[in-house]
């Protein structure tokens, strides 16, 4: 089972979380006018020397800009993780095509695709498997992440610290041809639960594991490795329960 988590922006913390068996390294490349950042290329060229796979975001999706970021930080993983449950139809078409293209641009490169789905007790379950299949074709991986009324980053899915619908994503899962990587909220309290709940190929954890200030908030671009270690835990003790069913 993939564990992936997200915001390593120094070589530092990717070796650490390396070590702590954390198998796909995320970083995020946050302005797409100061794109190009050498320490987040180190990170990416150390984590695919290493055991794990890189993963990149760019929270910007215009095609030049994205191509150019590509061919300079070569990550093993793209990931697109607007929020679509938010856009309309146009956008949607824009953006699966963006993804066609890229693929032809890059086909060494794999490309993750976030699947925005509700929190529990929300509508729009049906709208976010809908999503799926029409991304499916031009995605290796699916995402899912939290879709709230206001997302913390515009126009992008994630870092709410929230838990999707599991119900909702367990269909996912099953629908899916593709691996299915949970995020939304997980942490070393919840992982197990959710592995169990959703039979996910993989489980995701930004805020989750972070480390927090003195109000107990999460602090972005900053891995507590304790909760890391637990959470890399209790994901290999859902696994090994579950082994006999898979």
């Amino acid at each position: 089972m993939i564990v992936q988590l997200y915001e390593i922006q120094t070589v530092r913390e990717a070796r650490q979380l390396m070590d702590l068996g954390v198998d796909h390294i995320g970083s995020v490349v946050q302005d797409e006018k100061d794109w190009e950042n050498p320490q987040i290329r180190e990170v990416v060229e150390t984590v695919r020397k290493g055991p794990a796979k890189s993963s990149l975001i760019p929270l910007f999706n215009h095609p030049d800009a994205l191509f150019r970021v590509a061919a300079y930080y070569r990550p093993d993983i793209i990931h697109f993780c607007e929020d679509l449950l938010a856009l309309d139809a146009d956008e949607i078409k824009r953006l699966r095509h963006l993804q066609k293209t890229f693929r032809k641009a890059f086909p060494d490169l794999a490309v993750m695709r976030t699947i925005p789905i509700p929190a529990p007790g929300s509508d729009g379950g049906a709208a976010s498997l809908a999503l799926a299949r029409g991304f499916e074709p031009e995605s290796d991986f699916f995402l899912t992440d939290t879709h709230l009324p206001r997302s913390p980053v515009a126009g992008f899915a994630g870092i709410t610290g929230i838990p999707c619908d599991w119900s909702v994503a367990a269909a996912l899962v099953r629908q899916s041809s593709i691996p299915v990587i949970l995020a939304g909220g997980l942490d070393p309290e919840n992982v197990f639960e959710a592995i169990h709940r959703t039979r996910p190929a993989g489980v995701d954890s930004c805020t989750g594991t972070n480390a927090v200030d003195v109000a107990g908030k999460p602090i972005r671009f900053q891995k507590d490795l304790s909760r890391v270690k637990q959470f890399v835990h209790q994901v290999r003790r859902a696994q090994k329960e579950m082994a006999p069913a898979l």
